[in-house]
């Protein structure tokens, strides 16, 4: 008897009775013998991702056998689809059915016209959730981690790789947890630019941290205008990637804990434009650690400025990281317990690596004239 690999499809449709063509397309998938469908996962609503105004979807995985080899299965999706009225050539466009190659057993294939696993699986919500429903235990055969992992890093988003968007990765964290030594590893190892937060040149900064609280505004304002600058996609260019020790988003943690309550209505009048003027990072890597760790870390780094901060001001950032974390959609976000990083063996920073190169546009090449 012919062995029969276990592979997961993705469902789509958007056009019709859309539930009817998702059903109709798995009856004709598994009509003829070389396809059984085991299991099917909640069919949920989704909004279409790009650009384009197009009608709402609704999504699926099915769990399938079969002894077809994966350009064998490929066709016969193809041919189910055009079965029920799909044209080809119609990417990002709407459509009566769907049927995505995800996952074939533990094949790895990246050939013209089939690539797998599906190569932006990892960015969508309804495919991830789909596949934690069926079989939570799968792991992804490129990237090494469960299903599980991959769905929280997207908080229940749908993500594409925008090829117009800077190629920007920022780590993100609790003072002292390791941000800037996490970032100069992954530039070397990608490599990318990495952009520093600009401490050693805030003239106000030393003071601040040494009690002059009537300084602390000019110390943000210095922050926000350095950063909202160095985040312009202007300065972004996308033939190389960026890596950032910090997310735009901690000016408003700081602000609300450094600034009292007249400085912190004019810097929150001045933040809106400034914030929109920063590029979006592609993926955040969110560095976790107890604050107590943390505060170890700053005194043996033992930068003068910082030698008077307290653990209780760390527990409350800790807590502001946690919330904006929490409810963070602007792009995926990859946590990573510091502890994980100790020694930064080559093993350890390449899966780090390859983590944040899948939520990476891919680099444009420069188009050469003859």
């Amino acid at each position: 008897m012919t062995e029969r690999a276990t592979v997961y499809i993705g469902l789509g449709s958007n056009l019709g009775d859309r539930e009817k063509s998702i059903r109709e397309a798995l009856r004709i998938l598994g009509g003829n013998g070389s396809v059984e469908v085991a299991r099917v996962s909640e069919l949920k609503e989704t909004q279409p991702l790009g650009k384009r105004a197009q009608p709402m979807y609704l999504n699926g995985v099915a769990e399938i056998r079969t002894a077809l080899k994966p350009p064998e299965l490929l066709v016969k999706l193809k041919s189910v689809e055009a079965a029920l009225g799909r044209q080809p050539n119609t990417s990002w466009e709407p459509r009566p059915v769907d049927l995505d190659l995800l996952l074939f057993g533990g094949h790895v294939l990246d050939t013209p016209g089939l690539n797998v696993p599906h190569p932006q699986m990892h960015l969508r919500s309804f495919v991830l959730d789909g596949l934690c429903q069926l079989s939570p235990e799968l792991v992804h055969p490129v990237l090494k981690e469960s299903m599980g992992e991959l769905s929280r890093r997207l908080a229940g988003g749908d993500f594409f790789l925008d090829p117009e968007a800077p190629r920007l990765i920022s780590v993100s964290g609790v003072i002292g947890v390791g941000k800037t030594t996490l970032a100069k590893r992954l530039a070397e190892a990608l490599p990318a630019a990495v952009l520093f937060e600009p401490y050693d040149t805030n003239p106000f900064l030393a003071q601040v941290y040494a009690g002059k609280t009537e300084l602390a505004l000019d110390s943000q304002l210095y922050f926000l205008v350095h950063r909202a600058e160095q985040l312009s996609p202007q300065n972004l260019p996308r033939d190389r990637v960026f890596v950032t020790d910090y997310v735009f988003q901690k000016e408003l943690i700081y602000a609300r804990r450094l600034l009292d309550g007249a400085q912190l209505k004019l810097y929150e009048s001045i933040y809106p434009p400034f914030a929109q003027k920063a590029a979006t990072p592609s993926v955040v890597i969110y560095l976790e650690d107890s604050p107590a760790n943390c505060l170890q870390r700053i005194h043996c780094r033992n930068r003068p400025y910082e030698q008077q901060m307290k653990l209780e001001f760390l527990e409350a950032l800790d807590a502001d990281y946690k919330r904006l974390f929490a409810d963070w959609k602007a792009c995926p976000v990859i946590r990573i317990p510091s502890t994980r990083l100790t020694g930064y063996s080559e093993e350890v920073v390449n899966h780090v690596v390859r983590q944040v190169r899948a939520y990476l546009p891919a680099e444009v090449k420069p188009v050469v004239c003859s």
